[in-house]
């Protein structure tokens, strides 16, 4: 009888406090992601639009794909999933054109 009750206890409280615990883990990863992407968009203009356009959806792009990631690790809905997937491989995509379309080769560097 004792065990049953354990098990009920942990069903009822504990449960929804580890749930608890997993949500604010993922909003700090959110959060931390989201105050990169606004610290890296904020650039100084170079005055060439094209360069200054890169440099700011860069850390926007970058930013979609830490928060795909986070959905990947913290998400449970399969359709979302894949969602997050797909954002990972596009945005990285995106960024290698814009990249690209600016004479930018190689890794990256950061701002």
């Amino acid at each position: 009888m004792r065990s049953v009750a354990l098990v009920l206890f942990l069903i009822l409280f504990a449960t929804p406090l580890i749930a608890s615990e997993i949500d604010q883990s993922f909003v700090r990863a959110a959060d931390a992601s989201m105050a990169k992407m606004m610290g890296g968009m904020d650039i100084k203009a170079s005055g060439d639009v094209d360069r200054d356009f890169v440099a700011m959806m860069v850390p926007h792009h970058r930013a979609a794909i830490e928060m795909a990631a986070l959905e990947l690790q913290y998400g449970h809905d399969i359709q979302l999933k894949r969602l997050a997937q797909e954002i990972i491989v596009t945005q990285q995509d995106e960024i290698t054109a814009m990249r690209l379309a600016i004479g930018e080769v190689g890794e990256p560097h950061e701002h």
